[in-house]
This record gives structure tokens, C-alpha cells and sequence, in this order.
């Protein structure tokens, strides 16, 4: 059955990796509708080539433009949805490189082969200049089989019932508006709270690999921490789906796997390196599971996203006034 796909791609100061997802995107096989960006700040660099181009390729291409201070993960992608007519919502980020001219087609493909869908998302590989670590983590995170989850998994998958990314994925318009789209006002992982809803709402899963996107990062070990900080928050901030599911176990079963595979391709050097980094995204997300305690100082220390404290400033100081 053939779907109006649009695809959302939120924007901030965008390098070259971005034009090469938008030469990507005229490229690909099965038609798009719309690409909406949504900009963070006024100017979008060279969004007069993007527009021209795009036109070519009969690709309608909308941009609008949003102040810093009103970004939010979900929020600004809710506003997008609602400015698509589209079928079925795919979103990417500014930094995820299709691999090929299928990554939409075979995107949405499960949507056709499965039922009762909410969410397919994409494969997401190993850039060159990727760390040895930071690579096996992609291949662990996303294999190279497809499947299907449900809410019968939960016992055995736990938390990773409810993984997915919007780094790319395609969400079914339908059940987006049944299930009221994102959570705004989030620190970030508006993804997997939406899939948890999903999930609950006895709604699947698919996992696409072979639909692939080039991305990863090489972050800094403090920068880990400040994501892992970040991701517990967004956890304890929804106890309706994440309650009573641990995820230590998967992050210990990563750091063993981890280490086996340094070893047995000689790298055992990094095994050290490996274990610095995984302590400091523990301990992360041990002090984002109790942010709650902690004095707004020390919380604008370990986030990645200030922005999102500046309301629970004056809150945070009346809780903890006997911590400042």
C-alpha cells in the first residue's frame, strides 16, 4: 500500500554531514512528500541551496525557524507533525547519513509486513573516524538481524522492550495522534518514552536493519556522564513507563561483552579505557536517578541540557536549601 511519507529533521547549526543527508534524500526510492526542518535560531546556512535543490528533485522542502529558548526534543517534533498531512512520520536528526538511497523505503517497509506498528527504526553504523569502543557499543545497540517487539518481551528484553531513535525512525500518523504524539517538556528520550506508551498501549516495535544510517560520536568520558545523567532523569521523570524495570543489567552485560571482544581482537589496552568510561556513565546515571536531592548547582554541572533547569531553578532552591 502505497503512504504519503514525510520526513522531520529538527536542526541546529548544521555541518557539512547534514548536506549530505539532504543530497541523500533526493535520492532515495520511495517518494517523499515533505521535508519539514524544524531550525533552531534564525538562519539556516545555505537554505536558499537546500530550497533550490529540493525543488529539482520535487521534493517540497518547508523550513521554520524557532528561538533556542522554545527547542524542546518533543515539543519542536509535535510542531513539525502537526505541519505534515503525511501518512507515516519519519524522523531523523541534522547528523544521521542514509547509507543508500533505500533507508526510507525499507523504513517503512515493516509498516506493510506487520501489524499493529507504532514505531520502525533504523540501523544506525559506525562512522570511519569512530573509537574502537564507541563502534562495538553501535553493533551491540543495533545488530544486523530485524525483529519485532512487543509488550511480551518485557521479561526478557526489560528497558530494551522500550529502545528506540529518533535519530531515525517512522512512526505510523494514527496511532501518533492516538497516542498524543511526544511528551514536551523533556530533558530528552522522547523516543523511548513514546515507545513505552506504545508498547503499553499493545502496540509493536520493529527494528529495521536494514535500513542504516551513518552516525555515532566519539564523546568524552564527561560527556557520557552528562548524557547518562540526563537519561536517568528522563527515566525517574516517567515512572509510568519506566518503573520497576531495571537497566543497570544491560549496561554491565555491554561493559562484559565490551571487554571480550577488546581482548579477543587484541586490543586488550583498552579494556582500562573501557572501564573509566563506563564509571563515569554509571555514575551519571546513578546521580540522575536521584536529582531530586541534589542543590540546582550541582545539577547544572552534570547536564548536558541547562536550558531544561532553568524553571525548576527557584523550585530546586526551595527543595534544597539545605544543600546549597
Amino acid at each position: 500500500m502505497e503512504r504519503k511519507v514525510d520526513v522531520i529533521i529538527p536542526t541546529y547549526h548544521p555541518d557539512d554531514k547534514f548536506r549530505v543527508l539532504m543530497r541523500m534524500l533526493r535520492r532515495q526510492t520511495c517518494p517523499i512528500h515533505k521535508i519539514i526542518v524544524m531550525n533552531t535560531g534564525d538562519v539556516l546556512k545555505d537554505e536558499e541551496h537546500y530550497m533550490l535543490h529540493s525543488a529539482k528533485h520535487n521534493v517540497k522542502l518547508e523550513v521554520n525557524h524557532i528561538p533556542p529558548e522554545e527547542f524542546d526534543h518533543g515539543g519542536t517534533r509535535n510542531a513539525a507533525a502537526m505541519a505534515s498531512t503525511a501518512d507515516i512520520l519519519v524522523f531523523l536528526t541534522q547528523d544521521a547519513v542514509p547509507a543508500d538511497e533505500y533507508l526510507i523505503e525499507r523504513l517503512v517497509a515493516p509498516f506493510d509486513q506487520y501489524p499493529n506498528l507504532a514505531i520502525s527504526y533504523g540501523r544506525q553504523l559506525a562512522a570511519p573516524d569512530c573509537g574502537v569502543i564507541e563502534a562495538y557499543t553501535r553493533s551491540f545497540n543495533y545488530p544486523d538481524k530485524s525483529f519485532v517487539k512487543t509488550g511480551e518481551d518485557i521479561p526478557r528484553l526489560g528497558i530494551k522492550t522500550f529502545f528506540a531513535s529518533n535519530v531515525c525512525a517512522a512512526y505510523q500518523r494514527d496511532i501518533y495522534d492516538e497516542l498524543g504524539g511526544f511528551v514536551t517538556k523533556t530533558i530528552f528520550n522522547e523516543d523511548m518514552i513514546y515507545a513505552g506508551k506504545a508498547i503499553q498501549a499493545g502496540y509493536g516495535i520493529a527494528y529495521a536493519a536494514d535500513a542504516r544510517v551513518i552516525h555515532s560520536h566519539n564523546y568524552s568520558n564527561l560527556k557520557q556522564f552528562k548524557r547518562n545523567f540526563d537519561l536517568a532523569v528522563s527515566q525517574k521523570d516517567h515512572p509510568e513507563i519506566f518503573g520497576g524495570i531495571k537497566s543497570e543489567s544491560e549496561g554491565v552485560r555491554l561493559v562484559k561483552q565490551t571487554a571480550s571482544y577488546l581482548w579477543k581482537q587484541r586490543k586488550g589496552y583498552l579494556i582500562p579505557s573501557l572501564i573509566l568510561k563506563s564509571g563515569c556513565k554509571y555514575m551519571g546515571y546513578f546521580l540522575g536517578k536521584r536529582y531530586d536531592r541534589l542543590p540546582i548547582w550541582l545539577i547544572n554541572k552534570c547536564t548536558m541540557n541547562k536550558r531544561y533547569w532553568r524553571d525548576y531553578g527557584t523550585i530546586g532552591e526551595r527543595m534544597h536549601t539545605g544543600l546549597q
